[in-house]
């Protein structure tokens, strides 16, 4: 179902039952983590709350940071928060903020600025008529830019991971090995004269497509398994290992913030479409999710690979291909996951006492950087896990 169709299933006046042997490709209230502005609302309150309980993840620098949940863009909702940010702005007046309409994607919409007088003039160029109140205008997000992202051959680039989700409560997840770069076509400059070029900062496919130097054989992909590599031999093992560990670190930590909201409905699995932007001191940062990611192809690899995607999701959320059952526990055999990997098993965890052993641990950092073991050489299962 397209996210409009699931919006009807379960809406109120126009929604009906679903029965048992039906089940649908997105949570009903997903937006919580797909709308731009709900998902960073949704981590500022999840911080709040394990600060409240003095949770060790919760744990702050001497600058106030959060050690381990530090990993979304400092962000605020226009026009709401504008006063927020022009405060926040006036901090660092040199930096430059990226404007992102919240509903929208494939890059529309999105501008780059780094002056306060764009934004009045964004403020009077969209208000179309004096009749339109405040709340209907298009709400916006606006974030500080990344401009030190990490390069290669002097391109910018971001991540896009698939990421399953069989169930909220409790959190079972897991992560497609085929994710893919998506490089920009033209080499990066944090120059401001570019600001406005978007073949420079946008990593989106729906843009670099129409680019000059836009490649149709690898259509400016890369595999994740090939950015590994090259990390591996330009920065070393253990950094790479450890950045992978801290982009699985964050996925899950943004599923746990948005799982007490979600409607955990028992008919429903989802495979999102996560943004990661990598900087250039090796420090991964969530852009955004996206609930219907694209699943056309723009190469001959991009169609094996989203084949066997959807081919994968659908063996874990109806295994063995026999009739749906919403009923069934949700946990497939090992043999049916294809090119997927469980990233968290929330049962799995507290059985373990996981979540026990994190907080007498005091001594160790309870985020992703925990849980290396030195003397086999091997690299165990990550703290968190």
């Amino acid at each position: 179902m397209s996210v409009q169709t699931i919006r009807n299933v379960f809406s109120v006046e126009t929604g009906y039952r679903l029965s048992d042997d039906q089940i649908v490709n997105h949570f009903p209230n997903h937006y919580e983590l797909t709308r731009k502005d709900l998902m960073v609302k949704n981590i500022k309150r999840y911080r709040k709350e394990l600060e409240k309980e003095g949770s060790p993840l919760a744990e702050k620098d001497e600058n106030g940071k959060y050690l381990y949940l530090d990993f979304v863009p400092v962000t605020f909702m226009l026009p709401a928060d504008y006063n927020l940010f022009v405060e926040e702005f006036r901090k660092s007046p040199s930096s430059t903020w990226i404007m992102k309409p919240c509903g929208k994607a494939q890059g529309k919409g999105i501008f780059l600025i780094n002056k306060l007088s764009q934004i009045k003039k964004w403020s009077r160029d969209s208000k179309t008529s004096t009749f339109v109140s405040q709340s209907t205008k298009e709400a916006y997000v606006i974030s500080l830019y990344i401009n030190n992202p990490l390069l290669i051959g002097g391109r910018k680039f971001d991540l896009r991971l698939y990421v399953l989700v069989s169930t909220y409560r409790p959190l079972r997840c897991y992560m497609y090995k085929l994710g893919f770069c998506r490089f920009c076509t033209v080499k990066y400059t944090p120059s401001t004269s570019e600001l406005d070029n978007m073949f420079v900062h946008l990593t989106n496919v729906a843009i670099q497509k129409h680019g000059e130097d836009y490649n149709h054989i690898h259509g400016g992909k890369w595999t994740v398994s090939n950015l590994r590599l090259y990390l591996e031999s330009t920065r070393g093992r253990e950094v790479t290992s450890k950045l992978f560990d801290e982009i699985h670190w964050i996925i899950v930590q943004s599923l746990k913030a948005v799982a007490p909201v979600m409607n955990n409905d028992k008919h429903c699995f989802e495979c999102y479409g996560y943004d990661i932007i990598i900087d250039d001191k090796l420090k991964p940062w969530l852009i955004e999710v996206n609930a219907s990611p694209s699943l056309t192809s723009s190469t001959a690899n991009d169609r094996i690979l989203k084949y066997n995607l959807i081919n994968d999701t659908l063996n874990i959320a109806v295994p063995n291909g026999e009739i749906p059952d919403c009923k069934w526990n949700k946990s497939p055999p090992k043999e049916v996951l294809g090119n997927y990997e469980i990233l968290y098993d929330e049962e799995l965890a507290q059985g373990d006492g996981a979540d026990r052993e994190l907080r007498s641990r005091q001594g160790q950092p309870p985020g992703p950087k925990a849980g290396r073991s030195r003397d086999s050489g091997r690299t165990v299962l990550t703290t968190w896990k």
